[in-house]
Formats: structure tokens, C-alpha cells, sequence
């Protein structure tokens, strides 16, 4: 093998064995990239209250680069690159990504496609799922976090499309938390009033807000009502969701043997 595939192929091990390897370093690196992933996010919703100026559009092109860098040993790790690449989760963060690279070009034009990096938390409630063995309240809530998570994950993104497509010429939309508070209070169907979104598209997205929360809030409301289960792949019929005190399947009396934190 040429030194060059050499060095290639061991890049790709590397950045496998980082990406999903169950060893303290591959975790502590994936827990990296999770802070990396709310960082950028929270940037994002900073750069809205700040003026356009030259330390804005620096720090924008440093993310970006940085984001770049992260994106292509995503694609680097996996054993199908272009099935990753061409992931639409993938797809709209390459797409954020460039928002940030051209940001001295556009003059923040075309800032609204930043909102698509908040789908990146997406990919990070499952990274969490996968490490849930590091965290035990996560593993006894696991449901209840994954249906809140999803539920931050679609008011970030509506409060990034309220704001990228009304603060120009909405007066009550001046900032993140402006759009914030119309998401928020049209999603739990409050609704003061003294915020509205005018016009044909300004409705419609009110009305997929109104009916997305809608559904989100009792997704979350019923993972936290719901009896607690935990998840345990039964060894004879597949069954993952028993009561935490099961001794036998519930659909097929299987024996169990489900760890707890007695015995881990």
C-alpha cells in the first residue's frame, strides 16, 4: 500500500474509533464535539443582538472554519461517506457552514441559514442516547430528555425563522428574544397579540408553530406521565421497555437480568 493510502486509512481508523468507539477518549472527544455544537448555536443567537462589524464577520469565518474542519472527519469516519455526506441533517449543517464562510461576502444577506445549524442538536440527542451509559439520570429519563430535547430543537429553529425572515421589516421582531417570545406564546396558544407575524407567510409559519408545539408539548407531557420503563432488549422476543423491577418478559416470561445501579 502506498505511504499515502497508508496515511489515509489510518486517518480513517482514527477518526472511527473517535466518532464511535465506547473508550473514555472517544467519549470525552464526542462530548467536545457536543459543546461545539451549542456553542456555535449560542453564537448564533448572540450575533443577532450585535452590529455587523469586523470582529462579527471574524469570529463568523473561525466558526465556519472550524464547523468545516469537524464536517469533513464526520464524513472522513464513515464507513459510507457519500451516503453521509448526503444525509439531509449533513446537507442543512454544510449549508449553515457556508453561511458563516461567506459572511464577509453576503454582508449577512444571507444570515437566515445559520438557523439550519440548530438541527445539528438533532444528531446530538442521539450522540447523548448512544453515551447513556455515562449518565444515569439519562438512562432512568431517557424518553422525557429525548421529547424535551426535540422540543428545544424545534423552538430553536422556529425562533432562528421567526427572526432571519421578520426583523428587517417587523418592528416587534428586533432580536432573538423577540422571536423567542412570539414562538413560545404561539406554541402554547397563548397568544397576547402584541406580536404578530403579517402577511401570508408570516400566518403560515404561525400556524405550523401552533400545530408542531402543540404536538411536541404532549409528546413531552405524556414520556413524563407515562409509568416509568427502562430499555433492556429481552435475549428471546426483542422486547426493549420493561419496569424497572421486571424479573420476567412481559410478552414472552423470558428471564430477565436488567442492570441497575446496584449492580452496574
Amino acid at each position: 500500500m502506498p505511504d499515502a493510502a497508508r496515511r489515509q486509512h489510518g486517518l480513517r481508523v482514527v477518526l472511527r474509533h473517535l466518532y464511535e468507539a465506547g473508550t473514555p477518549r472517544a467519549k470525552r472527544f464526542r462530548y467536545a464535539l457536543l459543546v461545539l455544537d451549542i456553542l456555535s448555536i449560542g453564537w448564533i443567537v448572540l450575533a443577532s443582538f450585535l452590529p455587523l462589524s469586523l470582529l462579527v464577520l471574524t469570529v463568523d469565518v473561525l466558526l465556519g472554519l472550524l464547523l468545516l474542519a469537524e464536517f469533513g472527519f464526520r464524513v472522513a469516519a464513515s464507513g459510507v461517506p457519500l451516503r453521509t455526506f448526503l444525509n439531509p441533517l449533513n446537507l442543512a449543517d454544510l449549508v449553515a457552514i457556508g453561511s458563516l464562510l461567506l459572511a464577509p461576502l453576503l454582508h449577512g444577506a444571507l444570515g437566515f441559514l445559520r438557523v439550519l445549524r440548530t438541527l445539528r442538536l438533532l444528531h446530538s440527542v442521539r450522540l447523548i442516547a448512544s453515551l447513556r451509559s455515562d449518565l444515569p439520570f439519562f438512562r432512568r429519563n431517557e424518553e422525557a430528555a429525548l421529547a424535551a430535547a426535540q422540543l428545544a430543537v424545534f423552538i430553536f429553529v422556529m425562533t432562528g425563522l421567526v427572526f432571519e425572515t421578520q426583523h428587517r421589516t417587523n418592528p416587534g421582531i428586533r432580536n432573538y428574544a423577540d422571536a423567542l417570545y412570539f414562538t413560545v406564546t404561539s406554541l402554547t396558544t397563548t397568544g397576547y397579540g402584541d406580536v404578530t407575524l403579517p402577511g401570508t407567510t408570516g400566518r403560515l409559519l404561525s400556524v405550523i408553530i401552533m400545530l408542531a408545539g402543540v404536538t411536541l408539548f404532549l409528546r413531552l407531557a405524556q414520556a413524563l406521565f407515562r409509568p416509568v420503563r427502562v430499555r433492556f432488549p429481552c435475549p428471546a422476543c426483542g422486547l426493549e421497555r420493561h419496569e424497572p423491577d421486571a424479573v420476567h418478559c412481559k410478552a414472552c416470561g423470558q428471564l430477565l437480568n436488567i442492570p441497575n445501579e446496584g449492580t452496574d
